[in-house]
């Protein structure tokens, strides 16, 4: 009998158990590759959402940004402020006009103080002009006024290094009450962006004596200086003054109030003795 041969078995056997392990191999590594590209979804995943989430926030603050126009505020409600004032470069506008030396702007910019008038003098006055504004006043009254209206005029002069008394109460002075009315005429729609040496054409000094508190008595109605690029408001606070030269380096709005009432004064100044005005009088 011919002795068995057994090579052949194991030969085949070792073979089968190569071809195993290969593709045990190959599947494992498939299956990190799987696992490695399920980790890669999961962090490109993530990423796209984080992504999202920023570009969701950038797009939300740019639509603020843009639709109240505000990025910088230069005076909050909450804090009393001694003096702050900002130069900026004057405008052209004056040159149309008449020049008066040691009046006409030279410096031009804006200033806000807390420190002029007190709260209580500012209550006093919005009292005047309650709901039912008073058909009698009194010479204390008027009094009040002129010593406000002096006390702001000194406070211009200081601020741009000129006399005051070179400076004229000019027309239109008015007091505003505003509030979330619908506006029944274009003269109501007070919320356009403007010029005042444009619109009134005397005024080369502006100043706004405020009567009540942002977000207290009202809420939208800030004073809003379009610069080019960013933006700044001024936030009211009862007895805060703000100021400024009236040529077109102060283009400003006031934001449409939305619910509340906002009070201020608006006191001009001239440089033009022909257009300035006395103060009111009792008669």
């Amino acid at each position: 009998m011919a002795p068995q041969r057994r090579a052949g078995p194991k030969a085949a056997e070792s073979g089968g158990g190569s071809a195993d392990r290969g593709e045990r191999r190959r599947l494992s590594s498939v299956r990190r590759n799987r696992a490695h590209q399920e980790s890669q979804k999961k962090s490109l995943k993530v990423a796209f959402l984080v992504s999202s989430a920023v570009l969701v926030s950038l797009l939300s603050w740019s639509y603020l940004v843009c639709e109240d126009g505000v990025t910088e505020v230069l005076a909050h409600y909450s804090e009393s402020l001694r003096d702050r004032f900002i130069e900026v470069p004057c405008s052209e506008d004056y040159d149309s006009h008449k020049r008066f030396e040691g009046c006409t702007p030279r410096k031009c910019g804006r200033g806000i103080t807390d420190t002029v008038i007190t709260r209580e003098e500012a209550e006093r006055i919005r009292r005047y002009f309650g709901n039912k504004i008073q058909e009698v006043f009194t010479e204390e009254d008027f009094q009040l006024y002129r010593d406000v209206r002096q006390r702001i005029q000194q406070t211009i002069s200081q601020a741009f290094g000129i006399s005051s008394s070179s400076m004229y109460l000019t027309k239109p002075t008015f007091f505003s009450r505003i509030n979330s009315t619908e506006a029944k005429t274009t003269h109501d729609e007070y919320w356009h962006p403007h010029i005042d040496k444009v619109t009134y054409g005397s005024f080369d000094y502006t100043s706004l004596l405020y009567l009540s508190d942002y977000t207290e008595d009202f809420g939208g109605g800030r004073f809003v200086f379009m610069d080019v690029g960013a933006n700044k408001t001024v936030e009211p606070r009862a007895g805060r003054v703000s100021f400024f030269t009236s040529g077109s380096e102060n283009l400003h709005r006031v934001e449409k109030v939305r619910w509340g009432t906002r009070y201020a004064i608006t006191i001009s100044f001239t440089c033009n003795p022909d257009h300035g005005i006395g103060d009111p009088v009792l008669t």
